[in-house]
C-alpha cells in the first residue's frame, strides 16, 4: 500500500491532530480571505474613538461615562450653587475641539476595542494573522529549501564538501540566533516582510542541513541507491530522485517546526523594531503598540495579538507532534 496513505490513516487516528490541523486550516481560511479582501479590508480605517472600549465592557463604559456626566453637571456650579450658564457652551467647545473633524461620530466601543487612533482591534488581529503566518510559511520554506539542498549535497558527495559545509554550519551555530537576526536586521536596515523573510530563512537553515546530512549519510550506502549507480543514473538523480523521497517525512516535520519558529522570530523582531514597516500590521507591531497602552489601562490589544498567537502555535506544535508520529512508522 502506498506509504503517504498508510500515514494519512495513523494521523487520521489521532484526535489531536485532526482537531490542530482543523484550526491551522481555519488561520489559513482567514489569511486567504485578509489577502482578498473578504475579511479585515478596513484594518487602517479610523472607526473608533481613541481607545474605544470592548463591546463586552460597553456597559461599564456607559456607567463610567454616566459619572463623568454627573461630575461635570456638579462641576457646572460655582460656589453658590447657581449653575454656570457658560457651562454647555465651554462642554461643546471642548467636545468640538477633542473631535474637529467633521465626519460622523465614531464608534464609542468596537468588538475587541480600538487602539490609539481609533482602529479596530478584531480587523488588526486578523490581518496581523495574514503577515506573521505568511512571513512564518515562507521563511520556513526558504531556509528547508537550503537546509536540504547543503545537507545533500554535504552528505552524500562527503570529503572536502561535508568539511566546507560544516565548517559553514559551525559559523552560523557559533552566533546565537537571536543575536545573529537582529545583527542581520541591522546590517540590512531596510524594514518589510520580505525583509523578514530573507532574514529568517537565511539565518535558519541549520537544524535542517543537521539532519539532512545525516540522512544522506545514511541513505547513500543502502542498496536502492546502488542499484541506481548501477543502473547509470546520475548523481543529481539519485539525490532528488531516489533518496530525498524517503527523507520527505524529515523534511515537512522540520518544515512545521520551523513555522512555529519563525512566527515567533517575526514577532520578537517586529517588536524590537526590525520587523514589518510601519504601514503594515502583525502580532508584533501590535504588541509593540501595547506596551504603551498597558500604562493607560488598556489591554485589549495586547490580549488579541497574545491569544491569536498563542492558539496558532499551540496548534501548529500539536500539528506537528501528529505528522512527526503519523510520518514515522517506529512510532505507530
Amino acid at each position: 500500500m502506498n506509504p503517504w496513505l498508510l500515514a494519512w490513516g495513523r494521523f487520521h487516528r489521532d484526535r489531536v491532530g485532526v482537531a490542530s490541523l482543523a484550526v491551522v486550516v481555519l488561520y489559513l481560511a482567514a489569511v486567504l480571505g485578509a489577502a482578498t479582501g473578504l475579511v479585515a479590508r478596513d484594518w487602517s480605517k479610523e472607526v473608533g474613538v481613541s481607545y474605544a472600549v470592548p463591546g463586552f465592557l460597553k456597559k461599564n463604559a456607559r456607567i463610567e461615562d454616566t459619572g463623568r456626566k454627573e461630575s461635570a453637571r456638579e462641576n457646572s456650579l460655582d460656589e453658590t450653587g447657581i449653575v454656570d450658564p457658560l457651562a454647555p457652551v465651554i462642554a461643546d467647545l471642548r467636545k468640538s475641539l477633542a473631535n474637529p473633524s467633521p465626519e460622523a461620530a465614531r464608534a464609542a466601543s468596537l468588538p475587541l476595542g480600538g487602539d490609539k487612533w481609533g482602529r479596530d482591534v478584531l480587523q488588526k488581529t486578523v490581518k496581523g494573522t495574514e503577515t506573521s503566518l505568511v512571513v512564518g510559511l515562507a521563511s520556513a520554506a526558504l531556509a528547508v529549501l537550503v537546509g536540504t539542498l547543503l545537507g545533500a549535497f554535504a552528505g552524500y558527495f562527503g570529503g572536502r564538501t561535508d568539511d566546507l559545509l560544516n565548517w559553514l554550519y559551525s559559523v552560523f551555530t557559533s552566533i546565537p540566533y537571536l543575536l545573529l537576526i537582529l545583527a542581520v536586521a541591522a546590517v540590512l536596515g531596510h524594514k518589510g516582510s520580505l525583509t523578514v523573510i530573507l532574514i529568517l530563512g537565511v539565518t535558519g537553515w541549520t537544524g535542517i542541513f543537521r539532519l539532512i546530512r545525516a540522512e544522506y549519510l545514511k541513505h547513500r550506502v543502502r542498496d536502492y541507491v546502488r542499484a541506481a549507480d548501477a543502473v547509470g543514473a546520475s548523481d543529481l538523480r539519485r539525490m532528488f530522485v531516489h533518496i530525498l523521497p524517503n527523507v520527505s517525512h524529515v523534511v515537512l516535520v522540520q518544515l512545521s517546526l520551523h513555522v512555529v519558529l519563525f512566527i515567533k522570530s517575526e514577532v520578537v523582531l517586529s517588536f524590537l523594531g526590525f520587523g514589518v514597516g510601519v504601514d503594515t500590521v502583525s502580532w508584533g507591531s501590535m504588541l509593540a503598540e501595547a506596551q504603551t497602552e498597558l500604562l493607560l489601562g488598556n489591554w485589549w490589544q495586547l490580549a488579541a495579538a497574545t491569544a491569536a498567537m498563542a492558539v496558532l502555535v499551540t496548534a501548529f506544535s500539536l500539528f506537528t507532534d501528529a505528522l512527526r508520529d503519523a510520518l514515522d512508522p517506529r512510532l505507530a
